[in-house]
Formats: structure tokens, sequence, C-alpha cells
């Protein structure tokens, strides 16, 4: 686990119930909870366009992450048939990165955008901050888009309870880590 207690997907990596370290919702309707976001790396450049200097956003990757800290379950009802469930929203999660990862950089390609900042080192520093925000604005409403999925992931599952529809899932999710 990195220091920022978390980790990220890979398809050798498989969640255990000693994962799950929030302590359970009483209010939730289910029995546990992933709490999964997207972490974003990228590439900041500058030109100088017009006698001003633009700043571009180039190689934007997305990694899956699984927030230990703010996952839980009950408990009594910790089996692993549900923990396979909760992988699924992992697996889910990188299932769709790839798509979501295009889009994000589909949004800033070949774009040039103008700094602030009095001088080049201010320009610089301004123009990775900016960036940063542009691409978190970005990623956010794609997570927005990856709670949506695993809503509709639960709901067609019934939280891993129909087991046909969960049995589906978990063969996408085994091509998943055989393509990686």
């Amino acid at each position: 686990m990195s220091q920022n207690n978390t980790f990220s997907w890979s398809k050798d990596c498989f969640l255990n119930w000693s994962d799950f370290q929030a302590e359970s919702n009483p209010a939730a309707v289910e029995d546990a909870h992933s709490t999964i976001k997207y972490h974003f790396t990228w590439i900041v450049n500058s030109d100088s366009v017009d006698n001003q200097i633009r700043f571009f956003i180039e190689n934007v990757n997305l990694t899956a992450e699984f927030y230990p800290l703010l996952s839980w379950v009950r408990q009594p009802q910790a089996t692993p048939q549900l923990l396979k469930h909760e992988q699924g929203h992992f697996d889910l999660a990188e299932l769709l990165r790839p798509k979501i990862t295009e889009q994000i950089q589909n949004v800033f390609a070949e774009k040039k955008f103008p700094t602030r900042g009095q001088n080049q080192e201010q320009q610089k520093q301004f123009a990775r901050e900016d960036s940063g925000l542009m691409i978190a604005k970005e990623v956010e409403k794609w997570e927005k888009y990856l709670f949506e999925k695993q809503e509709e992931y639960d709901k067609q599952t019934n939280y891993g309870q129909i087991i046909e529809k969960q049995q589906e899932y978990d063969d996408t999710f085994k091509k998943l880590r055989n393509l990686i």
C-alpha cells in the first residue's frame, strides 16, 4: 500500500476484507462499500504563441485506486461472494479507465491555454497548477460517470445476489485480467 493509503489496480491485485478499514455505515442499504477513484498524472509543456507563453497538456494517464480508509464492510456479511462483488467495483473502474483516459485526453488535444505569472518561472508554476485543476475538473465529471456505472452494477446484480448476472460481470472482469 502506498503512503497515501490507497493502492492501484493491477491484474494481480485482489481485495481482501482486511482492506476495508472504515467503520460500517448503519444507514447504508449495502453490506459493503468500496471507495474507488482515479488518480492522474500528466505532462504540461509550453510554447510561445504571438509573443505570449501558452501551455498545453499531454499524456494524461489515469490509475484506478482503492481507498481502504474509506471502504467498509459489515463483518457478519463479509462473505467470499460479497468480496468478489466488491472486487468487481475495482475491476469495473479499471475496465472503464482506458475509455475515460481517451475522453479526457481528447478534451485537451491540440489546445493551448494562456499562462499567468510575471516571469517564466511563475508561468511554469502556474501552468502546472492550472493544468492540474483543469484535469481534476474533467476527472471529477468522469468519476460521476463511474459512480453511475457502479450503481448500475449493484442494481443489476443486486449487490452480487443475482448469481447469473454477477457471473456475467465476473466473466468480463476475467477477460480484463487476461488482457493486461
